[in-house]
Protein backbone atom coordinates (compact mmCIF):
# COMPACT_ATOMS: atom_id res chain seq x y z
CA UNK A 1 0.00 0.00 0.00
CA UNK A 2 2.77 2.37 -0.44
CA UNK A 3 2.14 3.20 -3.81
CA UNK A 4 1.53 6.76 -4.12
CA UNK A 5 -1.02 6.21 -6.85
CA UNK A 6 -3.00 3.73 -4.44
CA UNK A 7 -6.60 4.87 -4.52
CA UNK A 8 -9.47 3.92 -2.06
CA UNK A 9 -13.40 3.67 -3.29
CA UNK A 10 -15.19 2.68 -0.04
CA UNK A 11 -18.34 1.17 -1.18
CA UNK A 12 -21.24 1.63 1.67
CA UNK A 13 -24.40 1.16 -0.04
CA UNK A 14 -26.83 -1.82 -0.99
CA UNK A 15 -26.93 -2.40 -4.47
CA UNK A 16 -30.15 -1.50 -4.80
CA UNK A 17 -31.07 1.57 -2.78
CA UNK A 18 -29.49 3.88 -4.70
CA UNK A 19 -26.86 4.35 -7.74
CA UNK A 20 -24.40 4.99 -5.11
CA UNK A 21 -22.80 1.51 -5.67
CA UNK A 22 -22.70 1.30 -9.10
CA UNK A 23 -21.50 4.88 -9.32
CA UNK A 24 -18.40 3.80 -6.78
CA UNK A 25 -17.90 0.65 -8.92
CA UNK A 26 -17.39 2.85 -12.21
CA UNK A 27 -14.87 5.11 -10.40
CA UNK A 28 -12.74 2.20 -9.45
CA UNK A 29 -12.83 0.86 -13.10
CA UNK A 30 -11.58 4.23 -14.79
CA UNK A 31 -8.89 4.66 -12.05
CA UNK A 32 -8.00 1.66 -12.98
CA UNK A 33 -8.17 1.81 -16.55
CA UNK A 34 -5.84 5.02 -15.77
CA UNK A 35 -3.23 3.14 -14.73
CA UNK A 36 -3.58 3.64 -11.15
CA UNK A 37 -3.66 0.70 -8.13
CA UNK A 38 -7.30 0.76 -6.85
CA UNK A 39 -8.17 -1.13 -3.45
CA UNK A 40 -11.88 -1.58 -2.85
CA UNK A 41 -13.71 -1.58 0.72
CA UNK A 42 -17.17 -3.09 1.08
CA UNK A 43 -18.61 -1.86 4.28
CA UNK A 44 -22.17 -1.38 5.78
CA UNK A 45 -24.94 -2.44 3.40
CA UNK A 46 -22.41 -2.31 0.50
CA UNK A 47 -21.24 -5.89 1.66
CA UNK A 48 -24.54 -6.72 0.06
CA UNK A 49 -23.21 -6.57 -3.41
CA UNK A 50 -20.80 -9.83 -2.80
CA UNK A 51 -23.39 -11.58 -1.67
CA UNK A 52 -24.62 -14.70 -4.27
CA UNK A 53 -27.97 -14.51 -6.11
CA UNK A 54 -27.89 -10.41 -6.74
CA UNK A 55 -30.80 -9.56 -9.22
CA UNK A 56 -32.06 -6.74 -11.26
CA UNK A 57 -33.41 -3.87 -8.81
CA UNK A 58 -36.89 -2.11 -8.88
CA UNK A 59 -37.76 -0.12 -11.88
CA UNK A 60 -34.99 -2.74 -13.86
CA UNK A 61 -32.33 -1.41 -12.13
CA UNK A 62 -28.88 -3.56 -12.90
CA UNK A 63 -27.60 -5.57 -10.63
CA UNK A 64 -23.63 -4.93 -9.31
CA UNK A 65 -22.25 -8.60 -10.65
CA UNK A 66 -21.96 -7.75 -14.51
CA UNK A 67 -19.46 -4.94 -13.03
CA UNK A 68 -17.90 -7.02 -10.39
CA UNK A 69 -17.00 -9.51 -13.02
CA UNK A 70 -14.75 -7.30 -14.55
CA UNK A 71 -12.88 -6.36 -12.08
CA UNK A 72 -10.48 -8.51 -12.64
CA UNK A 73 -10.19 -7.64 -16.38
CA UNK A 74 -8.82 -3.88 -14.97
CA UNK A 75 -6.34 -5.75 -12.55
CA UNK A 76 -8.56 -4.75 -9.70
CA UNK A 77 -7.70 -7.46 -7.17
CA UNK A 78 -7.06 -5.60 -3.78
CA UNK A 79 -10.91 -6.31 -2.36
CA UNK A 80 -11.68 -5.69 1.44
CA UNK A 81 -14.68 -6.04 3.38
CA UNK A 82 -15.36 -5.13 6.84
CA UNK A 83 -15.38 -7.65 9.68
CA UNK A 84 -18.28 -6.04 11.68
CA UNK A 85 -20.55 -5.64 8.64
CA UNK A 86 -20.02 -9.12 7.82
CA UNK A 87 -20.99 -10.20 11.42
CA UNK A 88 -23.49 -7.76 11.48
CA UNK A 89 -25.30 -9.77 8.75
CA UNK A 90 -24.73 -12.94 9.93
CA UNK A 91 -22.62 -13.52 6.66
CA UNK A 92 -18.88 -14.60 6.14
CA UNK A 93 -16.20 -14.19 4.14
CA UNK A 94 -16.67 -17.63 2.62
CA UNK A 95 -20.43 -16.74 1.66
CA UNK A 96 -19.53 -14.05 -0.82
CA UNK A 97 -19.51 -14.26 -4.53
CA UNK A 98 -15.90 -12.68 -4.83
CA UNK A 99 -12.76 -13.14 -2.75
CA UNK A 100 -12.15 -10.47 -0.29
CA UNK A 101 -10.26 -9.71 2.61
CA UNK A 102 -11.68 -9.02 6.08
CA UNK A 103 -10.59 -5.39 7.60
CA UNK A 104 -11.25 -5.11 11.04
CA UNK A 105 -11.88 -1.74 12.50
CA UNK A 106 -8.39 -1.35 14.20
CA UNK A 107 -6.94 -1.84 10.49
CA UNK A 108 -9.23 1.06 9.05
CA UNK A 109 -6.84 3.90 9.64
CA UNK A 110 -3.93 2.80 8.55
CA UNK A 111 -5.73 1.85 5.36
CA UNK A 112 -6.75 5.40 4.73
CA UNK A 113 -3.17 6.65 5.94
CA UNK A 114 -1.74 4.23 2.80
CA UNK A 115 -4.35 5.59 0.25
CA UNK A 116 -3.63 8.61 -2.21
CA UNK A 117 -6.77 9.53 -2.67
CA UNK A 118 -10.38 8.07 -0.79
CA UNK A 119 -13.81 8.25 -2.49
CA UNK A 120 -16.64 7.30 -0.31
CA UNK A 121 -19.80 5.81 -2.05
Amino acid sequence: MDNPQTILVMLRHAPHDSSWLREGLDVALVAAALGQDVTLLFLGDGVEALRDGQQAGPLGQKGSHATLDMLAMYDIDDIRVDLESLTRRGLTVEQLNWPAALLSNDALPGLLAASASVFNF
